[in-house]
């Protein structure tokens, strides 16, 4: 199994020798493989819904779920049809006095082999303007049956990739079965 593991040593000298290296209160072995980009991206492609994190001006995080399309470099979602509880979202207004944000998808079942997360953090932009927004929503339609008939009508956020980190129990990690 591939992942981070908290071990317990007590000279200094030993945990050198393992090529363990503190981080916080635990231990990890250093070559612990990370995801590949590569691979991060194809897992991000196979879930329906990532979570989205902003952080506002009053330094609160807040996350909510949303559909999403991956395009080049960059993440795109908009505000449909759903009903919400307001039209002044706080993801928007978060991203507007706080561009950067982060997306998480994660995979879980019983069987921990076959765990796995992405998180791909980036900075955003609110787009109202229609001939902008006409790409990001042609590719939210194809992607999801349900907008179809009824395309998101509201911003689109459009997030620019700066990097990408996940973690899978086994590898190669393996679409969700």
């Amino acid at each position: 199994m591939f992942g981070l593991h908290r071990v317990r040593l007590r000279p200094r000298e030993n945990r050198r020798r393992l090529g363990l290296t503190p981080r916080g209160a635990a231990w990890h072995a250093e070559g612990v493989p990370k995801l590949p980009p590569q691979d991060a991206r194809r897992l991000l492609e196979t879930v329906p819904v990532v979570r989205l994190a902003t952080v506002g001006e009053d330094a609160r995080p807040h996350l909510v779920p949303v559909t999403f399309a991956v395009h080049r470099g960059s993440v795109y979602t908009a505000v449909d049809h759903k009903p919400k509880t307001t039209r002044d979202l706080r993801r928007l207004a978060n991203i507007r006095a706080n561009p950067r944000v982060a997306l998480l998808a994660d995979h879980y079942e019983d069987d921990w082999d076959r765990l796995w997360w992405v998180r791909v953090d980036g900075h955003a932009a609110v787009v109202d303007d229609p001939a902008k927004t006409e790409e990001p929503v042609r590719l939210l339609t194809e992607r999801y049956p349900q907008y179809r008939d009824r395309p998101p009508e509201g911003p689109v956020v459009a997030v620019t990739i700066d990097g990408w980190s996940g973690w899978a129990a086994s590898r190669p990690p393996g679409p969700p079965g």
